[in-house]
């Protein structure tokens, strides 16, 4: 009997905190639940529902492209600043959270027509699988870094392997189906400088309590990560449901877009963007979070200016103050580059990364903005700065080999000559062709992935099979 034709139906809870990054995904992954026929539901921290409201991409809070919108308390009022202590909003929100979303899950969703059958966590809030296991309820989580950093923790937490210590801080780790990683390959969280308290005791908890998770799905596909995702397969198995990008980059219909975004993009990049030779421009973006030092920017500005080369630059200001002059790019630069060069505080990533006109990315390698890369067919230049970037950029250099990676000095500054060496390379290098060859090469593969009968479109659809039945023998 089909689905649709049966009378109870089948709810599946994603919960998530107010973070582009982590939301987006679980947006995408839950679209394809739908058009499965699952009803779904996205749990956020209430601050989102405010911030939504800021944001011209969301016309209603009640739901999204479907998908319906509930909110539950992180234990702070609404003016806190959520990015003034990490360490306090990760320990505050693993103390509320469970209350608040246990209550949530009591008040909406009850009786047999509306009963849950899958709760969905991402790794930035694990308490969620103790929830669902007191409400007795399966639980899956959305793995949203690539499964390299997937292989690498659960290595780390399970102790599999010895990784830098304070005694011993510059040890290589080689684990299966990667490459041998350096210190300055590993992600942050697993080095004993890492300032962050609560992010390493958070995956520990994750780690360690995988037992009460029924299946861990990756944002990612098999045939980008297959050495890493067959590697983790006797150990914990990870299911590639990705890419979990907007579908009008993968040859979709642009009308089944879904995602947040937490800023107002400026459109008028893409007119400029129209007026410029294919394949010319130089992208640069760090994301939502990296605010790079005044010194920093001036190397990035000086080395854009020099390239001779046009460029789509997404400057977004600090929301902390800084001394007066430290963000200020040389001067003469604006004057020097109007007619090159453009400057927004955001921008619609995916349609700029689509655009002809896109020759490389210059990115921070946050993972969400390298499988856009990837999907559109961009090469990079590697500037990776915390928590997985450095993995990622590692990924990108000497796995994927879809472009090059910036050399940093030991305070982690790249001076004007390293960038200026690095948009060469990739741009008239005797390895930029292959660069454009291989990320051309995994713009289709991640298509086919996605399509009916694909690898990820196989896993989503094994993964609602299993809830279904689960909800079968439960009942």
């Amino acid at each position: 009997m089909a689905l649709n034709e049966q009378k109870e139906e089948i709810h599946v809870l994603m919960v998530a905190f107010a973070a582009q990054g982590h939301i987006n995904p679980l947006l995408r992954l839950g679209k394809r639940l739908v058009s499965k026929g699952l009803h779904v539901t996205l749990a956020v921290t209430e601050i989102f529902q405010q911030r939504m409201f800021k944001s011209s991409s969301i016309t209603t809070t009640n739901s999204i492209s479907g998908i319906q919108l509930l909110f539950y308390s992180d234990g702070f009022t609404m003016e806190y600043d959520r990015k003034a202590n990490l360490d306090l909003y990760m320990e505050t929100l693993s103390k509320f959270g469970p209350l608040s979303l246990s209550n949530l899950i009591k008040n909406h969703f009850h009786g047999e027509h509306k009963k849950l059958s899958c709760i969905i966590n991402n790794p930035f809030v694990p308490w969620v699988a103790d929830v669902a296991e007191e409400h007795k309820i399966p639980c899956a989580m959305l793995w949203i870094q690539p499964c390299a950093l997937y292989s690498i923790y659960h290595h780390f937490h399970n102790n599999l392997l010895p990784f830098p210590t304070p005694t011993n801080p510059d040890m290589s780790v080689q684990l299966p189906g990667l490459p041998l990683l350096h210190t300055h390959d590993l992600p942050s969280y697993v080095l004993p400088s890492n300032p962050f308290g609560s992010l390493p005791k958070l995956f520990a908890q994750l780690f360690k309590n995988l037992k009460k998770l029924k299946w861990v799905l990756g944002n990612t596909f098999y045939e980008l990560e297959k050495e890493a995702i067959d590697s983790m397969a006797e150990l914990c198995p990870i299911r590639a449901v990705g890419p979990l990008v907007p579908p009008s980059i993968l040859g979709e219909d642009p009308n089944l877009d879904i995602g947040i975004e937490m800023w107002e993009p400026q459109e008028s990049c893409m007119e400029w963007l129209n007026h410029q030779p294919p394949s010319s421009v130089i992208y640069v973006s760090f994301g939502s979070i990296i605010v790079l030092s005044g010194k920093q920017l001036v190397s990035i500005a000086t080395a854009l200016k020099n390239s001779n080369r046009p460029f789509l630059w997404v400057l977004k200001r600090s929301e902390v103050p800084k001394p007066e002059g430290e963000e200020e790019l040389p001067p003469g630069f604006f004057e020097e580059t109007k007619d090159r060069g453009h400057i927004v505080t955001w921008c619609p990533q995916t349609k700029v990364l689509a655009h002809p006109s896109i020759a490389c990315f210059l990115t921070h390698c946050g993972w969400s903005s390298l499988l856009e890369a990837i999907v559109t067919g961009v090469p990079m230049i590697a500037y990776p700065q915390w928590t997985d970037q450095p993995t990622n950029a590692k990924l990108i250099a000497e796995v994927l080999n879809v472009g090059v990676r910036l050399k940093s000095g030991s305070d982690g500054f790249v001076a004007t000559m390293e960038v200026e060496r690095c948009i060469e390379e990739i741009m008239t290098g005797p390895r930029s062709e292959e660069f454009k060859k291989n990320v051309a090469e995994f713009k289709r593969t991640a298509r086919a992935a996605v399509a009916d009968g694909g690898s990820s479109d196989q896993n989503i659809q094994d993964f609602v099979d299993e809830i279904i039945g689960h909800s079968h023998t439960s009942l």
